[in-house]
C-alpha cells in the first residue's frame, strides 16, 4: 500500500514536468508527510487544459452517503480497480497524476518496523497513477461551495524484488511517455488502460532507510526523507500514527 508520502516540489517545477497549463487555487505548499485525507497536489487533463489542483487524498464515491469513509479508500489496486464499485467509473474517466518526491514504506524488523523513502533514482518527481472522484453533500445548499468535495486514490500494484522485500506492494508509477494517455478522458477501453501502466513498477525506483519520525504525522520537515547513516537505522516505532 501506499499510506505516507512527500511532495515538496516547487509549483514551476511540476509545471515543468507535467507540462501544465493552469495551477487552481487551493494547491497545497510542500509536505514531507502527506497523510489520508490531507489535500495534495493531483494533474488532470480536462477539455484539452492540464491543470495543477487540490484533492483530498481518500476516495469518496460519489454515490456515498457521507464522506466519513473516506481514509480506507487511499489505495486502489490496478489489478481489480476497473471492476471495483467505488473505483470503476474513475478508472474509465477520471484518472490524474499525483506528483511525488517518493513515498514512506515500513519494513519489518523483528517485532518492530523500519520506515524507508523510496524515491525515483535520478531524483525527478514520481508519477504515481491516481484516480479521482467528486462527491456533492446534499445536505448543503447547491450554490454553497463547500458542497462539493474532490478526492482521490493512488493506485498499487506488486513491488519487485527489491522493493517487495520492504513492502509487497507500491504506488503504480506512470512513465513521461503514457502520461497524456493516462490523462486522456476519452480512452475509455479497459485493456488499454492496464496496458499503460504495464512494465517494471521498480524501474529506476531505489530507497533508503530515514527517520521513525516520520511515523507521527505531526513531524513534517525535510529531515523526513534524509538518509540514516548505518548505525542509526534501527528499527523504530510501529509504523504510521497520529
Amino acid at each position: 500500500m501506499c499510506g505516507r508520502y512527500a511532495s515538496s516540489a516547487r509549483v514551476d517545477d511540476l509545471v515543468d514536468e507535467f507540462e501544465i497549463t493552469e495551477v487552481v487555487a487551493g494547491v497545497p505548499g510542500p509536505s514531507w508527510n502527506v497523510a489520508p485525507t490531507d489535500v495534495v497536489r493531483a494533474v488532470v487533463e480536462r477539455r484539452g487544459v492540464r491543470s495543477l489542483v487540490p484533492m483530498r487524498w481518500g476516495l469518496v464515491p460519489s454515490w456515498a452517503k457521507d464522506p466519513a469513509g473516506a481514509a480506507r479508500l487511499i489505495n486502489a489496486r490496478a489489478e481489480t480497480a476497473g471492476a471495483k464499485p467505488a473505483f470503476r467509473s474513475a478508472y474509465l474517466r477520471r484518472r490524474c497524476l499525483l506528483p511525488a518526491d517518493g513515498y514512506y514504506e515500513w519494513e519489518k524488523a523483528g517485532s518492530q518496523r523500519r520506515p524507508w523513502f523510496i524515491h525515483r533514482a535520478d531524483g525527478r518527481p514520481l508519477a504515481m497513477a491516481g484516480l479521482w472522484e467528486v462527491w456533492f453533500d446534499d445536505r448543503l445548499a447547491k450554490d454553497d461551495p463547500g458542497r462539493m468535495l474532490i478526492s482521490c486514490a493512488v493506485l498499487t500494484t506488486a513491488a519487485t524484488d527489491d522493493l517487495g522485500r520492504i513492502h509487497e506492494r507500491m504506488p503504480v508509477p506512470v512513465r513521461p511517455e503514457v502520461r497524456d494517455a493516462w490523462l486522456d478522458r476519452d480512452l475509455q477501453d479497459r485493456e488499454q488502460i492496464a496496458g499503460l501502466l504495464a512494465g517494471d513498477p521498480g524501474a529506476g525506483i531505489t530507497g533508503h532507510p530515514v527517520s521513525p519520525a516520520v511515523g507521527k504525522v505531526a513531524n513534517n520537515s525535510p529531515d523526513l526523507v534524509a538518509p540514516l547513516l548505518p548505525e542509526a537505522a534501527e528499527p523504530g516505532e510501529d509504523g504510521p500514527g497520529e
